[in-house]
C-alpha cells in the first residue's frame, strides 16, 4: 500500500503538485508550438529550395544546415 503522506509532502503538496503540473503543461506547450513551427519553416524552405536553378541547389546542398534539412526531408 502506498504511503500518502509521501504524496503530500508534510501539507506543502498542495502547492507543489499544481505548481509542477502548470510547469509541465507550459513547457508541453511550448515544445509543441516550437515544434509546429519548425515543421512549417523545414517546408517553406524546401519548397524553395525546390524553385532555385540547378547551380544555386547544388551551392545550397554545400552548406551544412541546409544539407541536414534536405536529407532529413527526404526521409519523410
Amino acid at each position: 500500500m502506498i504511503n500518502l503522506e509521501i504524496l503530500f509532502m508534510n501539507g506543502y503538496g498542495l502547492y507543489v503538485w499544481p505548481s509542477f503540473i502548470f510547469t509541465f503543461v507550459i513547457c508541453l506547450g511550448f515544445y509543441l508550438k516550437t515544434n509546429k513551427t519548425l515543421k512549417k519553416l523545414e517546408k517553406d524552405f524546401i519548397k524553395e529550395a525546390e524553385s532555385l536553378s540547378k547551380q544555386e541547389f547544388e551551392n545550397l546542398k554545400k552548406q551544412k544546415i541546409a544539407k541536414e534539412i534536405l536529407v532529413s526531408h527526404s526521409k519523410n
